[in-house]
C-alpha cells in the first residue's frame, strides 16, 4: 500500500462537504441531499491525484446550536481532525462567514500541526469569485474559490492538498501475510490473538475495552509468515468521547488499512447485534476480505443444528459479506483454528490475484453468448473489452457500448462467473463499467 496520509473535510452544516468528497473519488459515496445536516458519521475512501494517493474522510457540519446529534457529530469531527494530516476546510462562498463558520474556524486554530487548507465552495461562475474576500477574515490566508457541483477549482484544490500531505505511508511488510482483528469491546479479540500465538501475548480481562492500542505480533506458523495484529474493541458511533478511545479507534481503523485481511470477531454467547454490522463496514468500505469468526461459542446453548441456524442468521445480517467464509470456535478451547489459517491464506491468495487478460476476455465472450444482457435503459450492454487494472482487490474494467445498459443482475452475474472461473470465492470484487472509445478492442 502506499497511502500518503490522510485528509479530512470540515466544516458547517450544508457547506457542500459530501459533494466535494464525491467529486475527489469520483463516485456518488457519501449521501448528497438538500436536507440539512445529512452527514453526521465520519465516511471514508481512498483518493488518487498525480500518482498521489490519500485517505479522505467526509465529516458532518459543526455548529454552535444544541441541535439533535450535535454532540455526537462533534465527537466523529474531531475524530477525523486528531488522525487528519491534512483539513480543508469548506465554507459557503453564497451566504458569506456565518457564526458557523467562526466556531469552526476558532477550534481548528487550535489543531496543532496540522495543515489546513481554506476552501470557498459554491463558487459556480466568475462573477462569484469575489465572495471569496470575506473569509479572509478567517485567518487561514487566501481560500480557494471552487464549485463542488461543477468541478471548478477541484483540479486546484487536489494540487494543494497533494503539495503539503506528509512524506510518510503506510506499508504492508513484504512476504507476510497481515491479518487483523477487529471487533465491539470484549468478544474475545485478544484471547483469540494469545490462542494462535501459544502465549499471553497480549492483556485478557473481562472488563470491556481493556486493550487500547492496535498491537503487532509477527510470527511464523507452517513456515509462512504472519503479522496478527489485535485492536481495540470499537464503540457505537457517537459513543466515543474520552481521548483514550478516540486514539484506540484510530489506530484500529490503520490496522485495517495495513491488513491484508480482516478477521472480524462475534461473540457467539451473544449472537449478531446492529454495532456488528458498523464494526465491519471499516473493512468493507475499503474492500478488505473479511473472515467471519463466531467465538464463545462453547458457551451458546447447543439446540441440533445451532451452527447452521446461527450461519443463516449471519447470512442474513450480513448479505454484502456473501464471500465470508464462517468459522465457528473457542478462544478458551481452541477449536477450527487451522481453519482460520487455511482461510487467511486463500482470502489472502484471493485478494493478491492478478488474472491474464486473453483469458478474462475469453471467459467473458463466452458468458455473453451463455447469457445474453437483458434490455435496460434503452438498450442492451455489450461488452467489447476486458482487462483487470489492479489487485488487492482484483479490479475490472468492461469497456461497453454504454454503461447506463448495465443491469445491476447482469453485472452479479458476471461477477459469479469471474469468481467461478478463476476460484476467487473469498476477495471482494471490483467490476467498473466505461464507455468504449471508437475504433476500440473488441471481444
Amino acid at each position: 500500500m502506499n497511502i500518503e496520509g490522510k485528509v479530512a473535510i470540515v466544516g458547517a452544516p450544508s457547506t457542500g462537504k459530501s459533494t466535494i468528497f464525491n467529486r475527489f473519488i469520483q463516485e456518488r459515496r457519501s449521501i448528497v441531499s438538500e436536507e440539512y445536516g445529512i452527514t453526521r458519521d465520519r465516511l471514508y475512501a481512498k483518493c488518487e491525484w498525480l500518482n498521489h494517493e490519500f485517505m479522505l474522510i467526509d465529516t458532518g457540519g459543526l455548529e454552535i446550536k444544541n441541535v439533535p446529534f450535535s454532540k455526537e457529530i462533534r465527537a466523529q469531527v474531531e475524530l477525523a481532525v486528531d488522525e487528519a494530516d491534512v483539513i480543508v476546510f469548506l465554507v459557503n462562498g453564497q451566504t458569506g462567514v456565518t457564526p458557523n463558520d467562526r466556531a469552526v474556524a476558532k477550534y481548528l486554530h487550535q489543531a496543532v500541526d496540522k495543515k489546513i487548507i481554506l476552501a470557498c465552495n459554491k463558487i459556480d461562475n466568475i462573477e462569484m469569485k469575489s465572495n471569496i474576500y470575506d473569509f479572509f477574515s478567517l485567518g487561514f490566508g487566501e481560500p480557494l474559490a471552487v464549485s463542488g457541483v461543477h468541478g471548478i477549482g477541484i483540479g486546484d484544490l487536489l494540487d494543494k492538498i497533494v503539495s503539503v500531505l506528509p512524506a510518510k505511508k503506510i506499508e504492508v511488510n513484504e512476504g507476510e501475510k497481515t491479518f487483523c482483528f477487529i471487533g465491539r469491546p470484549n468478544v474475545g479479540k485478544s484471547s483469540l490473538t494469545n490462542a494462535i500465538l501459544g502465549e499471553s501475548r497480549v492483556i485478557v480481562s473481562n472488563i470491556p475495552g481493556t486493550t487500547r492500542d492496535s498491537i503487532d505480533t509477527p510470527f511464523v506458523r507452517g513456515g509462512n509468515k504472519y503479522v496478527c495484529v489485535d485492536t481495540a474493541g470499537l464503540k457505537k458511533r457517537g459513543k466515543i468521547y474520552e481521548a483514550i478511545d478516540k486514539y484506540a479507534a484510530m489506530r484500529a481503523f490503520d490496522a485495517v488499512m495495513r491488513a491484508e485481511v480482516v478477521v472480524l470477531v462475534i461473540d457467539g454467547s451473544q449472537g449478531v447485534i446492529e454495532q456488528d454490522r458498523h464494526v465491519v463496514s471499516i473493512a468493507t468500505e475499503n474492500d478488505k476480505p473479511v473472515i467471519i469468526v463466531v467465538n464463545k461459542w462453547d458457551l451458546h446453548s447447543h439446540e441440533q443444528d445451532a451452527q447452521k441456524k446461527f450461519e443463516e442468521e449471519l447470512r442474513t445480517y450480513f448479505k454484502f459479506l456473501d464471500y465470508s467464509p464462517v468459522i465457528f470456535t473457542s478462544a478458551l478451547k481452541k477449536p477450527n483454528l487451522n481453519l482460520l489459517f487455511k482461510y487467511i491464506d486463500k482470502c489472502y491468495e484471493d485478494f493478491n490475484t492478478r488474472v491474464q487478460t486473453s483469458i478474462l476476455n475469453q471467459v467473458l465472450l463466452d458468458a455473453q453468448i451463455m447469457n445474453e444482457a437483458p434490455d435496460f435503459n434503452g438498450g442492451r450492454v455489450k461488452i467489447n473489452y476486458a482487462s483487470q487494472v489492479k489487485a488487492c482487490p482484483p479490479t475490472f474494467v468492461l469497456f461497453v457500448n454504454n454503461p447506463k445498459f448495465m443491469h445491476f443482475s447482469y453485472e452479479r452475474y458476471l461477477d459469479n462467473v469471474i469468481r467461478k472461473t478463476f476460484h476467487l470465492e473469498n476477495t471482494p470484487l471490483k467490476i467498473l463499467c466505461r464507455k468504449k472509445s471508437k475504433g476500440g478492442a473488441k471481444l
